[in-house]
């Protein structure tokens, strides 16, 4: 297993916020391009979302994901409106000018709760490294306003003790995973249980996000990743086991203007605990 600690940004009400992350560069980007997703999993505030002075999402709802884009690699001017603001004016939730978006990039941006209950910006790295032929990994991304939690699956715990904003990654034979999410250390479910479809050499990413108070949900995003030449494909049931692999190289890229994704928009996925 593969366990990573992300580094959360907490969001004022108002204010300007440029900041620099660190992604991994995918070979699979065009090299102008960057592929980025972003995810709203704040309870209750649904967002305008505004890129160099024009709105790109409107009405931006929490749960929904934006459909994976390749951006133009170049700076972006960003603000988020309370939603139906006219015109983008007044005050912004959030904004920040000219931000960088780099080439070759593949990441998720979350818009969530602290464990605390504040927002925060958090970004991810989408793991697009190679798997076994017949294998599929599964990544989860604690997201909620909650403390530890433990990942179940099958009964059995294969993720302890997983705090927020930090991911653990396993590989899995593709097939089924029945999981639930429980307050780490006891038998307490918060999230689940769910069927969770893996799918060979595909990343399954889930996301617990959510407050106690709004109700906490599970999130599923999935991206491509490589196989190695097939040597046998298990069949049955998936059972989760180690995984050793991770993206190494880094490259800079600024957290705001990834919400330029947001062209196109779906709704995500989920199940309500």
């Amino acid at each position: 297993m593969t366990r990573t600690r992300s580094t959360g940004l907490a969001l004022g009400a108002v204010g300007t916020v440029g900041v620099a992350l660190a992604l991994g560069a995918t070979p699979a980007a065009a090299a102008d391009t960057a592929t980025v997703s972003v995810l709203h999993a704040v309870p209750d505030t649904p967002v305008d979302v505004y890129a160099n002075g024009e709105r790109l999402i409107d009405d931006f709802q929490p749960g929904t994901l934006t459909d994976p884009l390749e951006l133009p690699a170049g700076n972006y001017d960003l603000a988020l409106f309370a939603a139906d603001a006219p015109d983008g004016s007044g005050t912004p939730l959030l904004s920040a000018n000219g931000v960088a978006v780099p080439a070759g990039a593949n990441a998720t941006v979350v818009a969530h709760l602290t464990a605390e209950g504040q927002p925060a910006l958090t970004p991810f790295v989408n793991d697009t490294s190679a798997v076994a032929a017949g294998e599929g990994r599964v990544t989860v991304r604690h997201t909620a306003a909650a403390p530890a939690v433990d990942v179940r699956a099958g009964g059995q715990v294969v993720v302890p003790g997983l705090t927020n904003p930090d991911e653990a990654s396993l590989t899995v034979p593709a097939g089924t995973v029945s999981a639930d999410v429980v307050v780490a250390g006891t038998d307490t479910v918060a999230i689940g249980p769910a069927d969770l479809t893996v799918q060979e050499g595909v990343t399954t990413i889930v996301y617990a996000w959510g407050s106690a108070e709004a109700g906490y949900e599970l999130a599923v995003q999935t991206v491509s990743a490589g196989h190695s030449a097939p040597s046998g494909v298990p069949g049955g049931s998936a059972g989760l086991t180690d995984d050793d692999g991770f993206p190494a190289p880094l490259a800079a890229l600024s957290l705001a203007g990834l919400a330029v994704a947001g062209l196109s928009v779906r709704r995500l996925v989920a199940s309500r605990g």
